[in-house]
């Protein structure tokens, strides 16, 4: 069964009882898949389309100038991350993507890169794409809309557990959002039968917006049938997902649920996620509703910078025993079969 397609068209309308219906399709779509589509978010296809056009431009150029942007120059988390940086499920020399990072743009004299915050500093802009203006602009524009829409999608979650969404102006206070362009080349005909786009995870963060061209190949974890469905994409589609720190929030009541990508289509791929996780400081602890009334919170609290910190380790410099711990869900070891 594919995971469930919402409009968010009574979200921005006057219409209650059409609100509590849509509500009510993101909490069930949150306990059953951790996974939902968008549709009528606001959101225009032309600023879709000119996400795609721009990342081709920037990943079609030779490597040694994308090197040029490496995130590995700093701290910051900004630029560009070469092939199979990263590995998920630790079978192979790596995930078979190449990425670009963005997030708030901001100087080195923020008092937020003085302190040394995870994930804050200033943007790398690459010169050598086609239209280096028209591709900032791009950058920049997406990356408010989808804070703006982030936040929108954290009041309809507040709303699905019937709670206050006071907290969220701290949380949102400069956060930790990052922004990745994402390349996918076609997997060979004879790779081994573990190559992967990126290898099955769960999300850090609170919420990932993602956009995905009409390639496909991205997966879903579906619990009730043991099997992986595929998230098809749909023209004008956003697909949301929900990260870790929802599942801590929430006291593992929604789902922070495993997803990978393999891309067999013979094709290049081109996606964006949006990855909300925070204020740095952000104490994140469960929700007084959702907590057990006998055995309490599952999760200590802990703050968004010290998770995220963890969490990008673990995918980057440690173990496969230790990142797979981290998914936190009795069905890893199922997906993993």
């Amino acid at each position: 069964m594919p995971i469930p397609t919402i409009s968010f068209a009574p979200i921005f309308g006057k219409d209650d009882v059409s609100r509590a219906r849509v509500v009510a399709q993101v909490r069930d779509a949150c306990l059953k898949y951790g996974f939902f589509q968008l549709v009528d978010h606001g959101v225009p296809q032309d600023l879709f389309d000119e996400m795609i056009k721009q990342s081709a431009s920037f990943f079609s150029l030779p490597e040694d100038v994308k090197e040029r942007y490496s995130k590995e120059q700093d701290k910051f988390q900004r630029g560009y991350e070469r092939l199979r940086a990263q590995n998920f499920e630790k079978r192979t020399a790596g995930d078979l993507k190449e990425g670009y990072y963005f997030g708030a743009d901001l100087p080195l004299d923020h008092p937020r890169v003085v302190a040394g915050k995870f994930n804050m500093g200033p943007n790398k802009y690459p010169k050598e794409v086609t239209d280096p203006v028209k591709f900032k602009e791009t950058m920049d524009t997406y990356y408010s809309t989808m804070l703006s829409l982030s936040k929108t999608i954290l009041q309809v979650l507040c709303e699905t557990m019937e709670i206050s969404n006071e907290w969220m102006s701290e949380f949102l206070d400069i956060p930790i959002a990052t922004l990745r362009l994402l390349h996918y080349p076609p997997q060979a005909p004879d790779a081994s039968e573990f190559e992967r786009g990126i290898g099955q995870h769960t999300d850090f963060g609170a919420v990932t917006i993602l956009l995905q061209d009409g390639i496909g190949g991205l997966q879903v974890w579906d619990r009730d049938a043991s099997a992986w469905i595929d998230a098809t994409p749909q023209r004008g589609a956003l697909v949301i997902n929900l990260g870790n720190l929802m599942m801590r929030w929430t006291n593992d009541r929604y789902l922070s649920n495993l997803h990978r990508v393999i891309n067999k289509s013979g094709k290049q791929r081109y996606s964006v996620p949006f990855f909300l996780a925070g204020n740095p400081d952000f104490l994140v602890k469960c929700f007084p509703k959702c907590a057990d009334e006998i055995k309490g919170p599952k999760y200590p609290p802990v703050t968004v910078q010290r998770w995220m910190e963890g969490r990008y380790a673990d995918t980057y410099n440690t173990s496969q025993d230790k990142a797979l711990g981290e998914l936190s869900q009795s069905e890893a070891k199922a997906g993993m079969a």
